[in-house]
């Protein structure tokens, strides 16, 4: 006769295996759909910068119209998900992805291929890096989670400000301390995008969950991103 308390082990152990299989499949998801955003905003901002007529118009009055929109997008998209379907959410995280790419096409003109392809792997590697660390730590980051969309909030406030001021020198803070809360708020949210999956989540859930968590992280890639290259890209 089998010890009930083997038993018990084993549909422990069971169960605890299904979670994990689990959370590794919603996190791929979350890469996924953030890599194929990633894809989308890169091969757009490329061939509009192909074409100079283009980037006039992109880059003259409309790029407000851009920005007012993708801002629009990134507050509707979290707090509206919830009464949409995961399909409908998906077609807005591209179509902001698509925005992104005619928003920062502008960089392929500033920047030369060479440094804007090493800052893009000097990128790659810090995300990595920190969402790695998000996702196997154990320590609690909500604290410097909450500082970090704090300071986040003054440097939003800091860019407005420079946008009339054009101080080259407050630009150049501006991008350090940026580039310091990008890389933490990467660990930061991965770890909340990992506690907040929950097995019995049906599918449409789950995949809402990855969509919302791939935008966070994209948000945060490129965020980084444009940063560092202000700060290391070569102009030409």
């Amino acid at each position: 006769m089998s010890n009930p308390n083997n038993r018990a082990f084993e549909n422990a152990r069971a169960q605890g295996a299904a979670i994990d299989h689990g959370l590794r499949q919603y996190m791929l998801k979350i890469y996924n759909h953030m890599f194929v955003g990633l894809a989308i905003t890169g091969l757009v901002a490329f061939f509009a910068s192909q074409n100079m007529q283009l980037m006039q118009f992109l880059h003259g009055g409309f790029s407000w119209v851009l920005m007012i929109g993708m801002l629009a997008m990134a507050f509707m998209l979290p707090m509206k998900i919830n009464k949409m379907r995961a399909s409908t959410a998906q077609t807005l995280f591209l179509v902001y992805a698509f925005m992104m790419g005619l928003f920062t096409s502008y960089i392929f003109l500033v920047y030369t291929s060479t440094s804007i392809g090493r800052v893009f792997l000097i990128t790659s590697a810090t995300f990595g890096a920190m969402s790695l660390y998000g996702y196997t730590t154990k320590k609690d980051l909500s604290g410097m989670g909450s500082f970090l969309y704090m300071a986040l909030i003054g440097i939003v406030i800091a860019s407005l400000v420079n946008m009339f001021m054009q101080s080259s020198g407050m630009s150049f803070m501006i991008s350090i301390f940026a580039v310091l809360i990008f890389t933490g708020l990467t660990a930061y949210d991965t770890q909340k995008l990992k506690e907040i999956y929950f097995a019995q989540d049906t599918l449409e859930t789950t995949e809402k969950k990855a969509i919302l968590g791939a935008f966070t992280l994209y948000l945060d890639f490129i965020n980084l991103f444009l940063h560092l290259l202000r700060l290391l890209g070569d102009r030409r």
